[in-house]
């Protein structure tokens, strides 16, 4: 069984007990999320798919973490004109463990 829902405007694939890191979430270590725009949803035997979402279903989850990613530079240039720009950049993640299905 398994389901891809939407948030933070990207798709994730779920399955009961997998953990996921998804854009960051108002939400605490511990709190319960539900995620009601699911694309797509399988029993393992037949295949939902929505029109754009699949009526009756959602996505429960259990809050795990907040964190950030590793840093990532970003580093322009201009060739014979003496511009240099350094720049860092984390992305914040929230993880969560999906806990059930609902169909």
């Amino acid at each position: 069984m398994y389901a891809v829902f939407k948030t933070g405007g990207k798709q994730f694939r779920a399955e009961p007990g997998s953990r996921l890191r998804v854009p960051t979430l108002d939400a605490e270590a511990g709190d319960e999320l539900v995620f009601d725009e699911v694309l797509l949803a399988s029993t393992g035997e037949d295949i939902t798919v929505g029109s754009p979402v699949v009526e009756g279903a959602s996505v429960r989850a259990e809050v795990v973490a907040q964190g950030r990613d590793p840093k990532v530079i970003v580093f322009k240039r201009k060739r014979r004109k003496g511009y240099r720009k350094k720049q860092g950049h984390r992305q914040g993640y929230t993880e969560i463990k999906v806990s059930e299905i609902v169909l």
